[in-house]
């Protein structure tokens, strides 16, 4: 995926106010809006600019893209706005979206076409998410709804918590200059919370004028990134390492779970590297609750001291064991 520079495709400075922003796209549309264009790349081109206008004309997504303009300058020596254009191999920093508040339903993009690029979509959500949420009669009868992105545990997802959430935003005062908003709030994460599941708060949206009711906020729950645990729906899959004894011979083995306990699992006699042990009932709870998913890595001791070598050259002078044997076939006569 390659990191979209939207000042450089506005041709506008990173400090553009929102007149600039639209003066230059509005005059870049008329050059190359496929009604009227004959340049080749008229579409494509076009498609850019609305991207590029999506995100620096809306000042809570201009401030997030900001953000993250500025940690890929820390964290790669190039920014928003002043990089070179499409620095291939970008993904954005792990968590780094949770907090920033949007307008609108989940996506925040309704109304708006779904010919985003994965670069865009990646950062706000897919377009299509959005669709049918904040608009129309219910929409006008209420303030707009919000949404933003919270990250958590696996744990939590089995346990259910409440965790205190820093919600950043951002608005456009008289002179037309971003300013941001800040806001903290105590959240219930239910047990059994799925990811990309929403949590809705209802009232905690934008206020509705004239005596109508606040809209709500949809949080879009991801999980913190974890190398030990995999999750797909409520399934989780995780490595158990086991020593070449116990696949083996088999026996009983401990096992750490995300729920923060410890099971006891039988591992068969004869269990090769890659087998898959299914523990029914021990994913993400619910209704049906998930499965856990064990794969089998078996670890080798180290030959690293006079008596562990003394063994494995027993093991191969008493067991006559060619690895090989499958892989290197007695040639016909």
């Amino acid at each position: 995926m390659d990191f979209k520079d939207y000042y450089q495709t506005l041709g506008v400075e990173r400090g553009a106010d929102a007149a600039a922003v639209k003066k230059a796209y509005r005059r870049l549309a008329r050059k190359y809006h496929p009604d009227v264009s004959k340049e080749p790349d008229a579409a494509a081109r076009m498609s850019e600019l609305n991207e590029a206008y999506a995100v620096l004309s809306d000042p809570e997504k201009r401030a997030a893209y900001d953000t993250l303009g500025q940690q890929r300058t820390t964290g790669a020596g190039q920014g928003a706005g002043g990089g070179e254009r499409g620095a291939q191999g970008f993904q954005p920093p792990p968590g780094w979206a949770s907090g920033f508040e949007f307008s609108g339903g989940p996506g925040g993009m309704e109304g708006e076409g779904a010919d985003y690029s994965d670069f865009f979509e990646s950062l706000f959500g897919h377009a299509a998410a959005a669709q049918g949420r904040g608009g129309g009669a219910r929409q006008a009868a209420r303030g707009r709804d919000h949404h933003a992105r919270i990250d958590i545990d696996l744990a939590d997802a089995y346990a259910g918590a409440t965790r205190a959430m820093h919600l950043r935003s951002a608005q456009l005062d008289g002179e037309g200059r971003v300013q941001p908003t800040e806001r903290t709030l105590e959240v219930r994460i239910p047990q059994g919370v799925k990811e990309g599941q929403l949590i809705r708060l209802a009232g905690y949206g934008a206020p509705g004028g004239e005596g109508r009711p606040a809209g709500d906020l949809y949080l879009e729950v991801h999980f913190n990134p974890d190398a030990r645990w995999q999750v797909e729906g409520r399934d989780v899959t995780q490595t158990l390492r086991v020593a070449p004894w116990e696949a083996a011979l088999g026996g009983d083995v401990d096992v750490t779970t995300p729920a923060g306990g410890t099971l006891q699992v039988t591992v068969p006699a004869g269990s090769r590297p890659g087998r898959k042990l299914r523990l029914k009932g021990r994913g993400i709870p619910g209704n049906p609750a998930g499965d856990m998913y064990l794969v089998l890595d078996i670890v080798w001791p180290p030959a690293d001291t006079p008596r562990a070598r003394e063994l494995y050259a027993a093991m191969a002078r008493d067991l006559a064991f060619d690895p090989r044997a499958d892989a290197n076939p007695t040639p016909r006569s």
